[in-house]
C-alpha cells in the first residue's frame, strides 16, 4: 500500500502524533529488510486504523476521503472512464455528478494526476483518497486489469523511456528479459520518475546478498527508497541495460551508456554506468536534467561583488579562469553559467566535456572519448584550428592539457576549465606540480573560483534553535563570531521528505591574480603563503563564507561541519 511513499507517510503520521518517532524508525528498518511498505507494516501491527490512515493521507494531500466503497461499481459509473485509461492511470470512477467526476486513485501521491486524467477524458475530475485494495478489485472486475502497480502503471504518466534500443543480438548465454509490463519495468519507471521529480542527481541500484538497495542522491546526500525483492536485481539491471543500448549478456566487465527518459511531458538524459560486483551488477545513473541548470551567475548565489569580478574576468579577450572544488561541488554548472553570459552570435565558443551534461544552443560542444584517443588535449589542439574565441575544457588533468590551454590563452583565447583542489590558492600549486612553468601561470591565469555546495534549510519547516556551546566549539566557531546571532534548523516536513533541507546554496572563494600574487608564484611560494597574501588583500575564505551562510540562516552548523 502506497509503495515508494514511506517518507511522506512517516512525516504526516509523525506530525499528527499518531506514531512515535522511535516506532517509525524501528518499522522503517523492518520494512526495508522485508521489502514491504510502511503503510502495510503500520496496519499489520495495528498501530493505526486503515480508515484513520486514509483520512490522514487525504488531509495531507488536500483531497477528500471516501471511507466506504461498495463491493462493485454501478454500470453507468464504471462506463464513465474507458478501460485503457483506468488501467493506465490506476484510477476508477466512484461518483457521478453535474460537476467534476470523482476518481479514486491507487496512488493519490502522483503529482499532476488530476490534470492528466482531466485532459485525457476531456472533462473536469476530482481525485479522492480511498482504500487501494478495493480500487484494485474494481480495476480487475470492471476494467480487465490483471496487476496494477502503485502509481501510473503505463504510458508517459509515470515516466517511460523516450526511446528504447535493444542490446547486443548475440549472447553467449541465455538472458531472461523482464516482460514489457513486468514488475522490473514498472519498478524502473517508478524509481526514475521519482528521481527526476525530486531533482536527484544520481540513482544507485545496489545488489547485496540479502537485499537490493536503491538510493537517490538529493542535494548531495544519499537517501534510500523502497526497493523490490532481491530476486528482481538481475531483471532491473537488464531492463536498464536495454534502455541504454548496452550488452545485456555481458556481466563481467563495466559498461557505460546513455538513455533518455520521459516524465511529465519532458525528456531527461541519464548517463549510466554498470559495475560487476560480488552479488551481481551495481548500476548508477547520473541525471542530466537541463531544467535544473542555473541560467546565470546570479542564480548560482555568488555575492554581488564576486559576481562582478568573475563577469569582468570572463569578458576579457584572453586568459584562463579556473573553477576548483571536489566532485559534486557544482564546478561544471558554474562554467555553464559563464558560457551563458558569453554566448552570442559574435563569439565562437567550443567546449570539450566528459560527457556533455547540458546542451546549450549556439555553442559547439564535444564529448571526449579517451578509448579512441579523443582526449582533452587532442580536442584542444583541434579546437585551435576552428577559429574559436572561447574554449571550455571540462577538466585539466595532465601537463599536456595544461600547456595547450596556456598556449591558447597566450594566443588570444579565453579558456575556462576546472581543477580538483581544496581551495583557490591550491590551484596555483597544482598547476606547478603538473609541470607548468611559473612564468606561464603568471602570464595566463586571471582568477580562480573555489566553491562548495551546502544544503539549504527547508523554508517550510525552518525554526530557530539554541545550540550548545560544545557543538559550536566542535565546529570551530568562536563566541565573538556569533555574538547576538540566531541559529536555525529544519524540523523535517513532507516538503523536504523529513530531512530538514531543501535545495543547495553555493559557498565561494575568489582569488584574483594581482601583481603581488604573481610575484609570489614566480618565486614558487607554497600554497599557504599565497593564501595569506590573498586574505591580506581582502579574499574571503571558503570557511568564512560557509560561516556567513550559517549566521545568515541559510544552512545549519551541522552542514557547515560536514564541509569545513
Amino acid at each position: 500500500m502506497y509503495e515508494g511513499h514511506d517518507q511522506a507517510v512517516a512525516v504526516l503520521l509523525r506530525e499528527a502524533g499518531c506514531v512515535s518517532p522511535a516506532e517509525l524508525s524501528r518499522l522503517g528498518a523492518e520494512c526495508a529488510r522485508r521489502h514491504v511498505s510502511l503503510a502495510d507494516a503500520l496496519l499489520a501491527c495495528g498501530l493505526v486504523d486503515r480508515t484513520e490512515l486514509l483520512r490522514r493521507i487525504a488531509a495531507h494531500l488536500g483531497l477528500r476521503c471516501r471511507e466506504q466503497l461498495p463491493p462493485k461499481l454501478p454500470r453507468d459509473v464504471a462506463g464513465a472512464v474507458p478501460a485503457d485509461l483506468a488501467r493506465r492511470f490506476g484510477a476508477v470512477p466512484c461518483g457521478l455528478g453535474h460537476g467534476a467526476l470523482e476518481l479514486a486513485a491507487v496512488d493519490p501521491f502522483v503529482a499532476g494526476l488530476a490534470g492528466d486524467v482531466s485532459f485525457a477524458l476531456g472533462r473536469e475530475v476530482e481525485i479522492v483518497v480511498a482504500d487501494p485494495v478495493r480500487i484494485r478489485e474494481w480495476l480487475c472486475i470492471h476494467f480487465g486489469a490483471t496487476e496494477v502497480a502503485d502509481g501510473a502503471p503505463g504510458g508517459n504518466r509515470g515516466g517511460v523511456p523516450a526511446s528504447e534500443t535493444g542490446g547486443s543480438t548475440t549472447a553467449p548465454e541465455p538472458v531472461e528479459l523482464p516482460a514489457a509490463d513486468g514488475p522490473a519495468v514498472r519498478f524502473v519507471n517508478r524509481v526514475l520518475s521519482q528521481a527526476i521529480r525530486e531533482h536527484a542527481s544520481d540513482v544507485h541500484f545496489e545488489p547485496f546478498e540479502d537485499e537490493f538497495r536503491v538510493r537517490l542522491r538529493v542535494d548531495g546526500t544519499l537517501r534510500a527508497v523502497t526497493g523490490p525483492a532481491r530476486e528482481l536485481a538481475a531483471a532491473v539491471a537488464s531492463r536498464l541495460k536495454v534502455l541504454a543500448g548496452l550488452n545485456i549478456a555481458e556481466r563481467r566487465v563495466p559498461q557505460d551508456g546513455r538513455l533518455r527518459f520521459a516524465v511529465d511531458g519532458r525528456s531527461v538524459d541519464l548517463r549510466m554506468s554498470t559495475l560487476p560486483i560480488q552479488a551481481g551488477e551495481s548500476v548508477v545513473l547520473r541525471v542530466l536534467d537541463p531544467t535544473t541548470a542555473p541560467p546565470t551567475l546570479a542564480a548560482l548565489g555568488l555575492p554581488a561583488g564576486m559576481e562582478g569580478d568573475v563577469r569582468e574576468t570572463i569578458l576579457r579577450p584572453n586568459g584562463i579562469l579556473l573553477v576548483t572544488g571536489p566532485t559534486g561541488s557544482g564546478k561544471t554548472t558554474t562554467l555553464y553559467g559563464c558560457l551563458r553570459i558569453l554566448n552570442s552570435p559574435e563569439i565562437k565558443i567550443l567546449t570539450a566535456e566528459d560527457p556533455v551534461e547540458y546542451e546549450i544552443e549556439g555553442i559547439t560542444q564535444l564529448a571526449v572519448s579517451p578509448s579512441i584517443g579523443l582526449t582533452f588535449a587532442s580536442a584542444l589542439r583541434s579546437f585551435l584550428r576552428q577559429d574559436p574565441d572561447v574554449l571550455m575544457v571540462g577538466e585539466i588533468r595532465d601537463l599536456e592539457t595544461a600547456r595547450i590551454a596556456s598556449q591558447a590563452a597566450l594566443t588570444g583565447h579565453l579558456v575556462l576549465s576546472t581543477l580538483h583542489t581544496n581551495d583557490a590558492a591550491g590551484a596555483v600549486t597544482r598547476l606547478t606540480d603538473l609541470g607548468v612553468e611559473p612564468f606561464l601561470i603568471c602570464a595566463t591565469l586571471e582568477g580562480v573560483l573555489a566553491q562548495r555546495l551546502v544544503r539549504r534549510i527547508c523554508p517550510e519547516c525552518r525554526e530557530r534553535v539554541e545550540l550548545p556551546e560544545v557543538l559550536l566549539s566542535e565546529a570551530g566557531v568562536r563566541a565573538a563570531e556569533c555574538a547576538g546571532r540566531s541559529f536555525f534548523r529544519g524540523r523535517g516536513c513532507s516538503a523536504c521528505h523529513g530531512t530538514g533541507y531543501q535545495g543547495r546554496v553555493g559557498v565561494f572563494e575568489w582569488l584574483r591574480m594581482t601583481e603581488s600574487i604573481r610575484e609570489r608564484v614566480l618565486e614558487r611560494a607554497p600554497t599557504a603563503a599565497i593564501q595569506r597574501l590573498a586574505e591580506e588583500q581582502g579574499m574571503e575564505t571558503l570557511r568564512s563564507a560557509g560561516l556567513r551562510a550559517v549566521l545568515d540562516g541559510c544552512t545549519t552548523v551541522e552542514e557547515f561541519m560536514r564541509h569545513f
